[in-house]
């Protein structure tokens, strides 16, 4: 150290004398050019250049550098050469000597032969926030005042350097007294092994790091095994293998028995090493666990256990004889087998392997071990909690879904959905049936994911299914399903476990087999493609409406009809849309894909072919697609009568609705259908209004309908004995499979709809009510 100390100062001390008998002019011009910068590029100087007076302001600090730093002189002048600062106040205000032109354009330094010597001087310009010149700055030295200065200063250097000697020898000493007494008199070799034990220490923090940040990336269980098995090899082990029990793969809680001997096997799930042939286990092998150690693993209380010679390890070596002798031959020679414990839980365990020429694990390997253990089955964890939750959240969203294609003729129909790859979305669809013979599709989805979600989901299409048995028209449908959710939000405010549903949007089309009228609406949902016959493709022009749950604005409906063949495709946001593109980049790819299927007349096709071209392979939202192809009623299917409000006009119109029974091959339900007609059409004329109309349909039902221009309902209801009336809907509703009312706009429309297969019921004992 003495040694060091007085080379250094040697050397400092030449390279000084060096410097100032040999560099004294290069370091006038470093100094001058550094000062005139630094004064010019402070900003109060160019705000002082611009004030009334501009000497007040700069003088004192002019003078100031000037005499702390030794130079010659400091002067601050405008552009036009007039002094505001000099050393002698006199040439104040006068005009200074020499050409400075060069300077308005940067910094400029030049030498020239003074008075006192050789001088060296350095100007800069002084520039606003614009970049206009407010001034210029000018330092200069003489170089023999310079280099006078360097000189003054080897005496206190050499000072400075017998102190720093006398420092560094009494330094030396009270170091060397205190190492002796911290390391307890250990020698070279005893401080080198400390040394080692602590590069060891870091590389075991860093490896915990790593471990931190590569281990539970996913919210998959198996891919969080894959990543603890990966992170240490091979900076801990030459081979990795973890084993979970079987619950926690799917989700559930594992067996207090997991993990111990004599307990339920559990399933090898990852393996990792430097090779890739070790006569291991392989994946997806069942293990039941037998310690390695010979005191015994410890899973009970958390702890790894550790075999430092497999070959001493008896009772593993017992479980499988010819396994563990090709595992030993292979050059496998120690064990630490930990736990992975979580919350109380054994959700599997996690072996540490080391191959030759590696040397054993030793006792601080267990503690590390166990660490490392711990921090993956947290991961493992939350990963098995999640995994509860999406099979619960998608049990619950299929549960809520149809399960099949509903019995109508109104529409062809083909549907795919797909849940997200790791979470549940609330996205749904229905195809309900409605009176006439008419359907309603139906295609929503809830902003978020999980059981909430799918919980949220299954309310609004309970709501939709109980919305559409009213027969609402689709704006009065979506207007009462964004009350619920208004109610819905309003119920949750205040508690910490709900969430507010605002955000879900809803398409809701009806479509009419008899007119081919298609009516739409929506709340915040993609509009839906239609394709038509002729293989056209368009977005319906359809009015967006808000989501539902904002509230406050009117639903806006589009009506179409469509020609016998068109397709209807309806959808949610996750088949054209995600990180990966825009919305408009994926209805771009969706119409094109709808013009190339143009062809395919079967919506099983389209839509198979839609959904494989366009939904992404692991969506991170819900991806429904439904594509319907419409059909029409022919003719023969329909009859109508106008009814004039004359209780005489009922005899007739009854008479002739029999003949039209009889001309489909009805006549079994004759009887039934004139009760029912009579007592409907008798009723419209009584408290209804004109204009009163009567239509049959005929499909897999016999559908009779029966409206008039008043907005009243009939009411079904018991009739007392004493009652001479009251017993007219009561009869039709014994006699139908099913009746109600729906709203037009122009009044309503009371329908009855009767199976073909005529009645075994004993009419008589209906008439005796």
């Amino acid at each position: 150290m003495l040694a060091v100390v007085v080379l250094l100062v040697t050397v400092g001390l030449s390279a000084l004398i060096l410097q100032a008998r040999n560099s004294t002019t290069k370091d006038a011009e470093h100094s001058t050019r550094a000062a005139a910068i630094a004064l010019a590029a402070d900003p109060a100087t160019a705000k002082a250049l611009d004030s009334r007076h501009p000497t007040a302001a700069l003088q004192p600090v002019a003078e100031n550098i000037r005499k702390s730093a030794g130079f010659d002189y400091v002067v601050v002048f405008s552009p036009q050469g007039i002094r505001y600062t000099h050393p002698n106040p006199e040439l104040i205000g006068k005009h200074v000597y020499g050409g400075y032109r060069p300077a308005l354009k940067g910094p400029y330094t030049s030498s020239f032969k003074s008075p006192l010597g050789w001088a060296v001087d350095s100007t800069a310009p002084v520039r606003r926030p614009d970049g206009s010149v407010a001034g210029l700055v000018s330092v200069g030295v003489t170089v023999e005042r310079l280099g006078n200065s360097v000189q003054h200063e080897v005496p206190l250097l050499l000072g400075g350097a017998a102190a720093a000697l006398c420092l560094g020898m009494g330094g030396a000493v009270l170091v060397r007294r205190r190492l002796y007494g911290q390391t307890r008199g250990l020698g070279p070799d005893g401080i080198t092994r400390m040394y080692e034990q602590v590069e060891l220490s870091r590389e075991r923090l860093q490896l915990l790091y790593d471990a931190g940040v590569r281990v539970g990336t996913t919210l998959d269980v198996v891919r969080t095994a894959h990543e603890l098995a990966e992170v240490v090899i091979p900076r801990f082990a030459d081979f990795v293998t973890v084993e979970l029990a079987d619950p926690v793969l799917h989700g559930d809680e594992p067996s207090p028995d997991t993990g111990k001997s004599g307990g339920p096997k559990i399933r090898r799930m990852a393996m990792s090493g430097i090779r890739d042939d070790p006569p291991l286990y392989p994946l997806g092998s069942m293990i039941s666990f037998v310690p390695a150690a010979a005191g015994g693993a410890s899973p009970e209380t958390g702890q790894a256990a550790r075999a430092a010679d497999l070959h001493q390890a008896h009772a593993w070596r017992a479980r499988d004889r010819d396994n563990t002798d090709a595992i030993l031959a292979y050059g496998i020679h120690s064990l630490i087998s930990a736990p992975l414990q979580a919350r109380g839980l054994i959700l599997g365990m996690a072996h540490f392997w080391r191959a030759e020429p590696s040397p054993p694990f030793g006792d601080d390997d267990v503690a590390f071990a166990e660490e490392l253990a711990s921090r993956a089955a947290i991961s493992l964890d939350n990963a098995r909690r999640f995994t509860r939750e999406h099979t619960m959240a998608e049990a619950l969203q299929r549960s809520l879904l149809p399960r099949g294609l509903p019995e109508q003729s109104a529409l062809d129909l083909a549907y795919r959905y797909l849940p997200a790859h790791h979470s549940v979305a609330g996205d749904w669809f229905d195809i309900i049936p409605l009176s006439g013979f008419r359907v309603a599709l139906v295609v929503g989805d809830v902003v978020g994911h999980g059981l909430h979600a799918a919980a949220t989901m299954g309310r609004l299409c309970t709501a939709v299914r109980n919305f559409s048995a009213l027969d609402l028209p689709p704006d009065e449908l979506l207007a009462r399903l964004d009350d619920l959710v208004i109610s819905l939000d309003q119920a949750s405010t205040g508690t910490s476990e709900e969430v507010d549903v605002t955000g879900a949007t809803c398409l809701y089309v009806i479509y009419d087999p008899v007119s081919g009228d298609c009516t739409m609406g929506r709340a915040g949902h993609p509009a839906p493609a239609l394709v038509r016959p002729d293989g056209s493709v368009d977005f319906v022009d359809l009015p967006a409406g808000p989501p539902l749950g904002v509230g406050g604005l009117p639903f806006e409906v589009a009506e179409q009809r469509l020609e016998e063949g068109t397709r209807l495709v309806l959808y949610t946001d996750g088949l054209v849309h995600d990180r990966h593109r825009s919305i408009d980049d994926g209805l771009a790819a969706l119409r094109g894909h709808l013009v190339r299927t143009a062809a395919e007349n079967a919506p099983e096709v389209v839509c198979g072919a839609v959904f494989d071209a366009t939904a992404p392979p692991e969506p991170r939202d819900d991806v429904v697609v439904l594509v319907a192809r419409t059909r029409l009623f022919k003719p023969g299917q329909v009859a109508t009568w106008d009814v004039p409000a004359d209780p005489a006009a009922v005899s007739r119109i009854r008479s002739e609705c029999v003949e039209q029974l009889s001309a489909w091959g009805l006549d079994g339900l004759a009887f039934t259908a004139e009760l029912i007609l009579s007592e409907l059409i008798t009723n419209a004329i009584r408290y209804g209004t004109e204009p009163i109309h009567v239509r049959m349909l005929r499909d897999r039902t016999l559908v009779c309908e029966v409206s008039d221009g008043s907005s009243t309902s009939p009411h079904l209801r018991y009739a007392a004995t004493t009652d001479e009336g009251g017993r007219g809907l009561f009869l039709v509703a014994r006699l139908a499979e099913r009746w109600g009312t729906r709203y037009t706009p122009r009044g309503k429309v009371i329908w009855c709809e009767q199976s073909l297969v005529a009645a075994t019921e004993d009419l008589f004992e209906v008439l005796a009510f």
